[in-house]
């Protein structure tokens, strides 16, 4: 489910596949296989996408519905 979740992000934010895998560090085709679920996302991709868009790994991994971020603590 993540694939979704980070397209509808990314897409959310008027963001570009480019300007995510510049931010990541990728070559826009590698991040636009994770969009489309054809390659299984880093572990560390997944925590910086959700560092950027402030959310939880949950969150983009589908195991909440809820957006905002647990408190760090």
């Amino acid at each position: 489910m993540y694939f979704k979740r980070i397209e509808d992000l990314r897409i959310d934010h008027d963001l570009t596949q480019q300007e995510i895998a510049d931010q990541l560090g990728l070559h826009r085709e590698v991040y636009r296989r994770y969009e489309k679920g054809t390659r299984t996302i880093p572990i560390d991709c997944l925590m910086r996408l959700a560092d950027h868009y402030h959310t939880s790994t949950d969150y983009l991994l589908g195991r909440t519905n809820i957006l905002k971020p647990y408190k760090k603590g």
